[in-house]
This record gives C-alpha cells, structure tokens and sequence, in this order.
C-alpha cells in the first residue's frame, strides 16, 4: 500500500516577515521585500540593493549563548523550524525518535562564517581561528541542530544542489516517508549568502539587477526589462508527515504531497538550457510521478528569477510540458516580491503555494509591467487572481544545471 504524505507544519524567514499567515497577506498587498542592503556594508559595491534581513533577532526562538554556535543560515532555520513544528501541534516526547528526521536544503551554507575565519587566519594567525567554525559553516548544521532540539534520531542531512536545494530536499524527505524509514521529516531550506564575498562573486558574473536606484522595482520576472535577479535570504520549512499518522493525532492538513521530479541539464554549469530541456524533464517527472495529467495543475509558482535567459527558458519549457494548457495556467514568481534565497526559495515558495490552494487565490508577479513577447503566458501580473486551484506545482533550478519540480494538492 503506498504511503501517503501531507503537509502538516508550516515556518518561514523572509525579508518581508518572519510568520507565514503575514507573509501571505503582504504577497496578496503586492508589498517588495527588496531595499538598500544594510547586512554589507556596500560602499565599494555596484551592487547596493537586495533582500537582507537587517533587523535579525532570534532571542525569542534561540537563546543568545546557542545562537553564537551558529552561522546565521542555521539560526534562519532554527526559527523557521520552530514555527513549523509549533504549526504542526507535534509533541515529540510521544514520538519515536528514530522515525522523525530532517533533511534541509542549502546551496552555500555558512559562508559568513568562512568569511569571517578566513579574515581571524590572515589577521591574527592560526591560533585564534575559533574551534566552533566548522560546526558553524557545515552545511548539515541547520538539520543536526533541529535534530538536537526535538530529539530527532531518524535520517538527516544537508542537500545542496545551488537554487534547487530546498526542492530536492523535499523530494528526499518526500521518498523517505513513502519508502517507510520516516514518518515525520522536517524539510525545506535556509540562505544567508549576502555577505561580501556573495554578493561580490554574484555581482562580478554580471547576474545582478543593476536598478539601485529602485530596489523594490529591480526583481522582475518575465518584465521585457528584466536586467538580472535580486539577492534575498531566509528559510522555509515545513513538516512532512505520514497520513495516517497525521490523522491518528488529529493533525491540521494543509495539502498532500503527491509528485517530485529532478533532472540535470547537463550543459553549461551556470547557464540554463536554452530551451529548458531539463526544465521540462523535472516537470514531466513530478507529473508522472505524481500519476496526473498536465492539465490538471492549476498554479505554478516559477523558479522565475528575473534574469533574461532564465525566465525565457522557464517559458519554453512550461510550454513543452503543458502544451495548450500552458495558457490556462496560472503561473507566477513570488521571487519579484521576495528577491531570489537561493537554496532556500523552494521551501518559501512551496509554502506560498499551499496558501495559493488554501485560499484559493494566485499570487501576483509584482513588476511586471512590460511584458516580453517571448514570455507570453499568465503570469498573474501586478494583482493576486482569485481562482480555483486544486493542483499546484512549484519548480527550482539551480547552477550545476539542477532542475527540481514538486507537486502539491488539495487534501480531500
């Protein structure tokens, strides 16, 4: 009998708010999340604008002594877990530990920490560079430390496959409830790459939105003036949970996770497939393995970066894998509110995809003013659009040529 997975917790970190009920209602306003960053210091940069989280403080959740073993990407998804599990009523005292786990998506990890090391060896030598570094800027430190709070002894790992971390790690934690080695696996991801070092190696591939005059106009996606992506950071989480476990609780449901698919584009390491042939190998496989036809998803919140060759290869590919529905679609890229979390934006914006199905409604892409004619599908521009959705998809690529697709649908 195949085991059935639902949603049954929910936690995120954003620029624009710190509670998913919140985030909800500011992406419906069409509120920007993007402004002058403040986290670095950007006299020397072009680059000036981006969506930091300026005013972090995770006392309420982490107590300070902990939080100064951590580099700020696990303190995002220390509270973003918190509130997840807090969401999802779970007692873990009446767990078996050995069948709760955590498998978190990251593409860089703890790269404040690096970077702070790195200048402590160069300045002051080797004998001062603290013992704590590499528990800090391990990549597995985000799960291994929500492992330690709720006692979670099952399977744990880091995922980092750049942008389409948070999607894999969901895919994982997907198959690792249907394959019967968990019935409850924290997933989702976590990002705090702006720091010098992100947004100077970002800034110099010529990736970034140039438009510091603007910042809370410069993310968007498929705008015919689309001149780059907008770096933001956070974490998204959600709990994942075997049905009938949820049920014999008395959980809250928010969806059942019914599809994933991943590819590898195989080509160049940075740039897409021109055509987004592994684009649409992703989706193809979510479809089918979620057992639907391509005209049965209503919404898909896009990977939509607001780069000009990424969106226009998104397009194709959603046109390949969708054919004539692909004009029935609602799609949409809540990164032009959010700018673009890296590993973590999966996990974001499959949570904005429940409460797409939740309520019913398809978030706007804000900025979308002029469109471009070779990106010609609804993409839900500048207005949430009220509308049934039963079925909703939500995609992430990412450098290296990954391509993640997950599929969610309304629990009846």
């Amino acid at each position: 009998m195949t085991r059935r997975i639902v949603v049954t917790g929910l936690g995120v970190v954003t620029p624009l708010s710190h509670n998913v009920d919140d985030l909800w209602k500011r992406i419906l306003n069409c509120e920007s999340g993007i402004h002058q960053l403040q986290v670095v210091d950007v006299d020397l940069f072009k680059i000036k604008i981006g969506g930091d989280i300026y005013d972090w403080n995770p006392s309420e959740i982490i107590p300070p002594r902990e939080a100064k073993r951590m580099d700020r990407f696990t303190q995002f998804a220390m509270v973003a877990g918190t509130h997840a599990v807090n969401d999802s009523g779970i007692d873990f005292e009446k767990e078996d530990p050995f069948r709760c786990g955590a498998i978190l998506g990251s593409g860089i990890g703890g790269i404040r920490e690096i970077e702070t090391q790195v200048a402590v060896l160069l300045n002051r030598g080797p004998e001062r560079v603290s013992p704590m570094t590499i528990p800090r800027l391990m990549l597995n430190a985000a799960g291994g430390n929500l492992a330690i709070r709720y006692g979670m002894r099952g399977p744990n790992y880091g995922v980092a496959t750049a942008c389409a971390s948070a999607n894999n790690a969901m895919g994982d934690a997907l198959r690792m409830i249907q394959c019967n080695d968990a019935d409850i696996v924290i997933s989702g991801g976590t990002e705090s790459a702006i720091t010098p070092m992100g947004l100077s190696a970002f800034q110099n591939m010529k990736a970034l939105s140039r438009r510091n005059d603007e910042p809370e106009r410069a993310s968007r996606p498929f705008d015919k003036t689309r001149d780059g992506f907008v770096m933001g950071e956070g974490a998204g989480v959600l709990v994942f949970e075997e049905l009938e476990h949820a049920k014999a609780r008395g959980a809250k449901i928010y969806c059942e996770v019914i599809g994933f698919g991943a590819s590898c584009d195989a080509g160049h390491i940075t740039h897409p497939d021109p055509e987004g042939l592994g684009a649409c190998r992703s989706m193809s496989n979510a479809l089918n393995d979620a057992n639907i036809n391509a005209d049965q998803v209503d919404y898909l919140n896009a990977h939509g970066t607001s780069t000009p060759l990424g969106d226009l290869a998104e397009t194709k590919a959603i046109k390949n894998v969708f054919g004539d529905h692909a004009y029935k679609l609602s799609v949409s890229s809540t990164k032009s509110a959010l700018g673009h979390s890296l590993g973590a934006s999966g996990g974001i914006e499959l949570i904005l995809s429940i409460m797409g199905i939740q309520d019913q409604v398809a978030p706007p892409t804000i900025n979308l003013e002029i469109p471009d004619p070779e990106c010609d599908l609804d993409y839900t521009p500048l207005t949430p659009k009220q509308r049934p959705i039963e079925i909703a998809m939500s995609n992430s690529f990412g450098f290296g040529g990954h391509n993640a697709s997950i599929v969610v649908q309304a629990f009846r």
